[in-house]
């Protein structure tokens, strides 16, 4: 293919980026009044793309001393907080100012920390304490970036951390960490869900994916009405059997084992897909929708939710953070909303349209039918 020749456009984004990029002008700018607000903001930017790891750091110690939820109780002073904790006066002190910085705590008089907004929302949301001690594999695999760029840092922690990824079906001892993980940060976006689509008139329900029952106990919860149907690896679908029955759902909620490739179970008007097509490669998660659509019935509904890249506000979260976390898994791949509609369109699925999401960022939820009229 030849090159295409510059434009106008490209040739000033070239003019510009060799002039911000000139120490002699960045002196310049963090000076003058007009540029300075700016001149500081990018500077701060860049410092913590630097620094994100040392915060990160500092969140997980919090979390590995239960920082939060001792601090639940109510304000400490640094000494009795230093000796819950287990640690020196001085580095107690230093993780508390650290952790003040990020807006995770807050200093108040006497000598005394308490939670911020953002340490309380933690104590609410123990699935992101699950996630942050968990993130402890992905800093591992992510020691060389260029090397897992380039395919050369196999095997990764996290492809062995999720065995399905490599097209293992796993045994018990396997799936046990992975599943507890599923579980506890599925429920984090399970009620943003429900809150977007309306399942009422949903006769039979099968979750796909569905790790330990998490999505469907938030359905068992809120809708009396409909057959529910959990469909996973088989040692994962054995683990959601038994937990739901301790919670009391086994007869409410079917668990079924098996692998989608070889054909979904039929029966159910509405399949879900929760955090599930963006774990696999084009061809397979093509497949899967494919396997959706073969088994629903005429004007069944299929719907997705997962984070997804490009969505305004949280462009980080889509592209940075999973597109390197499922490069070190080793399988899938961060989409934009209409790329998955292209797929669900290649699929055979009609009326594709997205419902809004109180927290985007976590969850998009798009919804498509089967061509054909419900009998």
């Amino acid at each position: 293919m030849p090159p295409v020749p510059a434009t106008w456009a490209d040739r000033w984004l070239a003019w510009r980026n060799r002039l911000v990029a000139s120490p002699r002008f960045q002196r310049w700018a963090a000076g003058f009044p007009l540029t300075r607000r700016v001149a500081q903001r990018n500077t701060r930017a860049l410092f913590d793309l630097c620094a994100g790891f040392v915060y990160a750091q500092v969140l997980t110690a919090c979390i590995r001393l239960d920082l939060f939820v001792i601090l639940a109780e109510g304000p400490l002073a640094v000494d009795a907080l230093a000796r819950r904790l287990d640690l020196p006066p001085d580095a107690a002190r230093r993780l508390l100012r650290a952790a003040e910085s990020l807006g995770l705590l807050r200093a108040l008089s006497g000598d005394r920390f308490g939670l911020a907004d953002l340490g309380a929302a933690l104590v609410g949301n123990p699935g992101i304490a699950a996630m942050i001690e968990h993130h402890a594999l992905l800093y591992a695999d992510l020691a060389d970036p260029v090397a897992l760029l380039r395919g050369q840092a196999q095997p990764t922690r996290l492809a062995g951390y999720w065995p399905y990824a490599a097209g293992a079906t796993g045994d018990a001892r396997t799936v046990a960490p992975y599943s507890g993980l599923m579980g506890a940060s599925q429920a984090l976006i399970a009620e943003d869900v429900l809150d977007a689509c309306d399942l009422s008139r949903v006769r039979h329900l099968m979750d796909v994916g569905g790790g330990e029952g998490a999505f469907l106990q938030a359905v068992a919860a809120r809708h009396a009405a409909p057959r529910l149907t959990l469909f996973d690896l088989p040692a994962v679908a054995e683990r959601a059997a038994g937990r739901l029955g301790r919670s009391g759902l086994g007869e409410r909620i079917t668990c079924r084992g098996g692998d989608f490739h070889g054909g979904l179970p039929a029966g159910a008007d509405t399949i879900s897909l929760v955090r599930i097509v963006h774990d696999h490669d084009d061809a397979p998660a093509q497949a899967l929708l494919r396997a959706a659509h073969a088994t629903l019935p005429p004007g069944g509904t299929l719907l997705i939710a997962e984070p997804m890249a490009g969505t305004p506000g949280a462009e980080p979260v889509g592209d940075a953070y999973f597109g390197f976390y499922l490069l070190a898994m080793g399988s899938g791949r961060p989409r934009r909303a209409e790329e998955l509609r292209a797929m669900l369109a290649a699929a055979g699925f009609i009326a594709i349209r997205e419902h809004p999401t109180r927290r985007p960022l976590l969850a998009r939820v798009l919804e498509a039918q089967k061509t054909g009229s419900a009998k």
